[in-house]
């Protein structure tokens, strides 16, 4: 049975999560049912990543095996014509060999965290990114974000229901860049934890605010307890960016 590739961009603020859900809408539901209304099958779609309730996706990773003879193209338009008017869109369709899997064929994944630092309320970004209305340093975040940089026990970043194995991680990027009222914040890792992204933000925001100094967001790392985490950021302003594969 073909093995068809997907890159999806999704608005995430109506889903619970990319995970299908009993209490909710999910991205990988719509997906699915647009599959099924299209090829009469049941299938399910694998991701690189679980995104979480209100996060975004520019480019995510996922697969699915397709006994219906159709072109990668037909496919793609077609489940794009049955998903309107979610926020859902196949940017691309390919076949792929039957042993590549979006998640565990992945080597590394990216994440950008975008703020918007201004007192104004947002109108077109509401949901989209985090307002922040106090000054933010991103010269000091990103200072502090490269104590985070490396392999270490991330149990402080880590959501309390991660089910990961362990703990530890190796976090190969984390900048901080700012243009105007806007600070985005680049991460990437081979994997992440459970709100590990989301915890690193809250805390690096925390230090430009001036509540934390570069010595407190370390001294959070090694502390190795979640009650040592400063503050976990919204998911409005998180976007899974992409995923390479070798």
């Amino acid at each position: 049975m073909p093995r068809f590739a997907f890159t999806v961009e999704f608005d995430g603020r109506p889903f619970m999560g990319w995970q299908r859900q009993a209490h909710g809408p999910s991205v990988q539901q719509t997906i699915e049912d647009a599959i099924a209304a299209v090829t009469g099958e049941t299938t399910v779609i694998h991701a690189a990543g679980r995104t979480d309730a209100g996060v975004h996706g520019l480019a995510m990773r996922a697969h699915a095996d397709i006994g219906k003879d159709i072109t990668p193209f037909r496919l793609m338009e077609a489940i794009n014509a049955r998903m309107r008017p979610a926020p859902v869109a196949i940017l691309a369709c390919e076949t792929v060999a039957d042993d590549w899997h979006a998640r565990f064929s992945c080597v590394g994944r990216s994440y950008v965290y975008r703020i918007a630092n201004r007192r104004a309320p947002l109108t077109v970004d509401a949901g989209l990114v985090w307002r922040v209305i106090q000054p933010l340093d991103a010269d000091a975040m990103h200072a502090a974000a490269q104590h985070l940089v490396g392999s270490h026990d991330f149990t402080t970043f880590r959501s309390a229901h991660c089910q990961a194995h362990s703990p530890v991680k190796t976090l190969d990027r984390l900048d901080v860049e700012r243009l105007g009222d806007r600070i985005a914040i680049h991460a990437a890792a081979r994997s992440f934890l459970h709100h590990q992204v989301r915890s690193m933000v809250g805390c690096l925001a925390m230090v430009g605010m001036g509540r934390w100094t570069a010595n407190d967001l370390r001294d959070a790392l090694e502390a190795k307890d979640r009650a040592a985490l400063g503050l976990n950021a919204p998911p409005d302003g998180l976007y899974f960016v992409s995923a390479t594969y070798p």
